[in-house]
């Protein structure tokens, strides 16, 4: 095991927001093949036991997937692939992956999501299909991640509203109250507390009481930010960088979440109830720069491998 900083300042010496610690912790990130294979080990830049999501994005080989997740196991991290469920084309495919995640990986947990693609490859076009199938129980996953969207999702619902979206998730609360599996619920990201505070409220007040893991974009260029926001379909949120593209002296600096997660941190003080739990980080400015600016607001930090 790495050797952990618990310090309470960072490298530089600037004073740590302890609220924020306390909400960085147990953190998760986000990785594709493609850029994991940027990072050497990940035991020099992620704390110990990290959860690493692995997404699999339309046309990644299944192979490509597995050999990630076995290698980010490898270092001792806790791996959490997509299960996308409209680029799974039926039931044998399905528990083909999960198998081949287990024998190769030692893979037991996942997030379950429709995916990005419009058309279904084959049987399945939502997560609760991929429930229903009872092929994550039969494996004996012990997590199971299912998305959640405080914005909303127009591919869901075309209308702009939370019809759907609110729907399938009183679902999963269902299905969660019956599964043996521990269940939560990882969000798009967003950039503004209060609409998510505001949903995560609503959520509760409605019996939805899995717990939240937020999303939350890392260090990245206004520019990058905006682009995936958009291809992404983050809705009311986008509006703080649109502001902030305005603003000529911010323009080229680079955005982090600093004002989101102390505002979300305060009110989990606050507000101990609150339903979100753990912060998911998209790093979507590099994996590297997002587990330097986690380790520098207070996420504990990771030794050099040599010290594990």
């Amino acid at each position: 095991m790495a050797l952990l900083n618990f310090g309470s300042k960072d490298t530089a010496g600037v004073e740590i927001n302890p609220q924020v610690e306390s909400f960085l912790k147990d953190y998760s990130i986000e990785v594709m093949p493609r850029t994991a294979e940027k990072i050497e080990d990940f035991r020099e830049i992620l704390p110990a036991a990290t959860r690493v999501y692995i997404a699999h994005i339309e046309g990644t080989p299944i192979e490509d997937m597995v050999a990630t997740a076995k290698r980010i196991a490898g270092e001792g991290f806790a791996v959490m692939p997509h299960f996308p469920a409209r680029i799974i084309k039926d039931e044998a495919t399905l528990r083909n992956w999960i198998a081949m995640y287990q024998d190769e990986a030692g893979v037991e947990q996942a997030l379950l999501l429709a995916g990005g693609v419009t058309q279904p490859h084959g049987d399945y076009d939502s997560s609760m299909q991929l429930l229903e199938s009872g092929a994550f129980g039969d494996a004996g996953f012990k997590r199971l991640h299912v998305a959640g969207h405080p914005e909303g999702n127009k591919d869901i619902d075309p209308d702009g509203s939370m019809t759907n979206v609110d729907a399938a998730l009183r679902w999963k609360q269902a299905f969660s109250d019956t599964s043996d599996a521990d269940m939560a619920i990882a969000t798009q990201f967003c950039f503004e507390a209060a609409p998510v505070i505001d949903w995560a409220n609503d959520l509760a007040a409605n019996g939805i009481t899995l717990p939240i893991h937020i999303g939350v974009a890392g260090p990245a260029k206004l520019q990058t930010l905006i682009k995936f926001s958009i291809a992404c379909g983050v809705g009311a949120s986008l509006r703080v960088l649109q502001r902030r593209a305005k603003d000529l002296t911010k323009l080229l600096l680079p955005f982090t979440p600093n004002e989101f997660l102390s505002d979300l941190a305060a009110h989990k003080v606050a507000n101990p109830d609150f339903g979100i739990s753990h912060v998911h980080f998209f790093p979507l400015g590099g994996i590297k720069t997002n587990a330097n600016w986690a380790i520098e607001n207070g996420g504990t930090s990771a030794a050099p491998a040599s010290q594990s």
